[in-house]
């Protein structure tokens, strides 16, 4: 078997299985310091490698962090903005309380592996999973791999149209400011309201914006990566009404210079909801370690 870690700003989703159809065992760690949080992760799973019974552990974890190999950071989240975990050896840690291999990857990186090997992405070569929530992501797979680079995506830092006399919020981000998560994220709309997505009433007319901000990032994505499917999730997108607003609106922006029948009536079909669920991350935690340990 293996273990999967969906390691988030808020909570830490442990899992021991195979597979989404194969699940043994698995928890819910709340997000505390690093020591505190690592100690029960390690608790968790420290029955299951002792006994021979997990092979690897897969990661999928906030960020920004180092992913290259041979870098004597590898494994850390590094300038990551959540108070506290700075500079963090998650990977060194782990590995060496339970002394398993262990591979990192981003959280949306992960969900996107898992929408790939399991969900709504499944039998697509190039593929886009988005998440809108705590934080704004976003993991590009091609030909069957998350895409690494210099360092790794951070898609919810760039730039979008902020016309600030019909939105004269400054931005939430504490390195850019109006970026796309610091105009569209939970964070930015507890700044704008003083309370949660959540607590917003379905017929605010802020979603209308909302909207508007996340199909401006996916037609750049669009544009840019040419994913086959987008898989949009995360917290604020469990408002089921914003989907077909963003669709019509990427429709909208795009304005048939990509002709394709996915990006016009058939964009239904195209940008789509999660199909492992809630599950994406954690489940993509365990195709990461499948990856890094294939079976004999």
């Amino acid at each position: 078997m293996y273990g999967g870690i969906e390691a988030g700003g808020t909570k830490f989703n442990c899992i021991v299985g195979r597979g989404p159809g194969d699940v043994v065992d698995q928890t819910r760690i709340p997000t505390s310091t690093p020591a505190v949080t690592l100690a029960e992760v390690i608790l968790f799973f420290r029955p299951f490698c002792e006994a021979g019974k997990v092979r690897a552990i897969g990661v999928g974890s906030f960020g920004p962090c180092d992913l290259r190999r041979r870098s004597p950071t590898y494994g850390f989240i590094t300038s990551t903005p959540k108070p506290g975990w700075q500079n963090t050896d998650l990977v060194g840690a782990i590995r060496s309380a339970l002394s398993v291999d262990v591979t990192l990857d981003t959280d949306v990186n992960a969900a996107a592996l898992g929408e790939h090997t399991w969900g709504a992405t499944v039998g697509t070569l190039t593929s886009l999973y988005l998440t809108i929530g705590t934080g704004i992501g976003g993991g590009l797979i091609v030909d069957g791999k998350p895409v690494h680079g210099l360092q790794h995506p951070e898609m919810g830092h760039i730039r979008i149209p902020h016309d600030r006399g019909s939105d004269p919020f400054p931005g939430s981000c504490p390195y850019h400011a109006d970026c796309f998560e610091g105009l569209a994220g939970g964070p930015a709309i507890q700044e704008r309201f003083g309370r949660g997505a959540e607590e917003l009433a379905d017929e605010d007319p802020f979603w209308d914006l909302e909207a508007d901000y996340i199909a401006a990032a996916v037609s750049t994505y669009v544009l840019v990566g040419s994913p086959e499917r987008i898989v949009l999730g995360g917290g604020i997108m469990q408002r089921e009404f914003l989907m077909p607003r963003i669709r019509e609106q990427v429709v909208r922006l795009l304005a048939g210079y990509l002709r394709h029948a996915a990006l016009t009536d058939q964009i239904d079909a195209y940008i789509v909801a999660p199909g492992l669920g809630s599950m994406s991350g954690v489940l993509g935690a365990i195709a990461l370690a499948r990856a890094s340990a294939p079976e004999a």
